[in-house]
């Protein structure tokens, strides 16, 4: 009998193996950071093959940590940084260019002239996105316009489009083609009520159907690793890392939602079996299906930059050495000293979509500090998902009684305080915190039969603590009437 599940969680800093026990317990992991890299301002590019060394690195590495081996892995699950785009060579498995990745700004002029002709909302009915330079199916067309040789390349079959997990799978199986209907969802190009590649939505932003991968369920057996130390091991889940946080935290029920606290920032809500079209600045997306199964969507608000601005801090300004000392920094002042930080480097994504917004920091005085500047970068995160969680509410006329959380931010209590305080409900930590990996593990083994059924993945879902709101209604006005003032001088930055 095999006892565990492993979980393959390709990130924007990182690549993960986390092995789970059914009880959804971590029993072994490795972790490995790959570069960032920026050729030019608004320009963010990973190395695919870099990303490919790295995976199979920390899968080794992870094996050997918990002494464990293929005969111990019942089945193998994939979530990925959604949207960041390869585009590689069929026969020979090269990338023709680095990966764009989903903060990538580049065709900024593609969303522009595509909104020229019809706004920016004319394929969210069709596909719960608005236009934006996040998705994949604009940087794709640039990939096609501006590396020499790719489109005629493309027109004869001879190359492959994919996001992140598309590539792994190509790489893991040595050549099966496939992508999940979550991460087929932020493209751009799938038909969220048929679930296909949108012949309509091709012609218009002129991508040749040979490129894209066969769309599949999030869970079912696409085929075996072919290589390594995993070597025979079914791959049986696919989600797009959002989504797998969602069912990570067996947000299974309609008005169920997650906050997941990483790179970016982002929050799902369940919305059941019918997509809900957004009038809020929301985008609907996949939420998972599960084999055969009916699909469940979701509202999602996306936010570019929360951990991030912390990596920034750090990298860019030197304020801190190590990101863990940020929650010391903030908490070494009473409050954040009026000054307030929007960390709109790729623009503002949710509920604003605002493209030509900037970075600012504002209300400095001399009376500021480093620390001052600390505080208001953690408080952005939280500002920002009381901006995305109003938007939800509105869309889905259910008020949230509780946000559960996740991701590498979680463990920064005064963050956690901050977001009950300015949301005004309370905030849930679960026990396990890894739940992006542990979401491609439920899919995968729901596909193999390790797991019965999302009942008993309820069952693994347990409180590890809980934030309640304890700020005055005057006081969290006041902030947040700061905060929208701050998001204003944002705006329009470029032209």
């Amino acid at each position: 009998m095999k006892k565990f599940v492993g979980a393959i969680d390709q990130g924007t800093t990182s690549t993960r193996f986390i092995v789970f026990d059914e009880a959804g317990r971590i029993v072994a992991s490795a972790q490995q950071e790959h570069a960032q890299i920026y050729p030019q301002p608004g320009w963010v590019e990973h190395s695919p093959q870099e990303i490919l060394r790295n995976t199979d690195n920390v899968i080794a590495e992870a094996l050997v940590s918990g002494k464990l081996t293929a005969r111990d892995i019942a089945c193998v699950g994939i979530t990925n940084q959604r949207e960041t785009t390869v585009l590689w060579d069929r026969a020979s498995g090269e990338p023709l260019h680095n990966a764009l990745v989903w903060q990538d700004t580049r065709v900024d002029p593609l969303v522009q002239y595509f909104s020229a002709q019809g706004g920016k909302d004319r394929f969210r009915a069709r596909t719960g996105l608005p236009l934006a330079s996040y998705f994949s199916g604009l940087k794709l067309r640039w990939l096609l316009d501006n590396v020499p040789g790719a489109r005629t390349k493309a027109e004869a079959g001879d190359l492959c489009f994919g996001t992140i997990d598309a590539w792994l799978m190509q790489h893991l199986t040595h050549g099966t083609h496939i992508t999940d209907v979550t991460n087929a969802s932020r493209t751009q190009l799938m038909n969220l009520e048929s679930l296909q590649w949108d012949d309509e939505l091709l012609q218009t932003f002129r991508i040749p159907a040979s490129v894209l991968p066969r769309i599949a369920s999030s869970s079912e057996v696409y085929g075996e690793i072919a290589h390594g130390p995993l070597k025979g091991v079914p791959i049986a889940g696919i989600l797009g890392d959002q989504q797998a946080a969602l069912v990570g935290q067996t947000c299974f029920a309609p008005g169920e939602a997650k906050n997941t606290y990483g790179t970016g920032c982002f929050l799902l809500m369940n919305t059941g079996n019918r997509p809900v079209v957004s009038a809020a600045g929301l985008v609907t997306t996949v939420a998972y299906q599960f084999g055969t199964a009916p699909a469940c969507y979701a509202l999602e608000g996306s936010i570019a930059i929360s951990g991030a601005l912390v990596q920034w801090l750090r990298d860019n300004l030197g304020l801190i050495r190590s990101s863990n000392e940020i929650e010391a920094l903030a908490a070494s002042v009473a409050d954040n000293g009026d000054v307030y930080v929007v960390p709109a480097f790729s623009g503002l994504y949710a509920p604003h979509w605002k493209e030509h917004a900037r970075g600012v920091i504002t209300g400095l005085t001399r009376y500021a500090t480093k620390a001052h500047i600390a505080r208001a970068a953690l408080e952005a995160t939280a500002y920002q998902t009381r901006e995305v969680l109003a938007a939800m509410e509105q869309d889905s006329r259910i008020r949230l009684s509780e946000l559960r959380v996740d991701g590498g931010m979680v463990v920064n209590e005064l963050l956690m305080q901050f977001q009950a305080d300015i949301l005004d409900v309370a905030v849930v930590r679960p026990r396990v915190t890894e739940t992006t990996a542990l979401g491609a593990a439920y899919a995968a083994g729901l596909a193999t039969g390790f797991w019965k059924d999302s009942d008993h993945l309820k069952r693994n879902w347990g409180v590890d603590r809980t934030w309640k709101p304890a700020m005055p209604k005057e006081r969290r006005g006041q902030l947040y009437a700061s905060w929208q003032k701050a998001v204003a001088r944002s705006l329009n930055w470029i032209d």
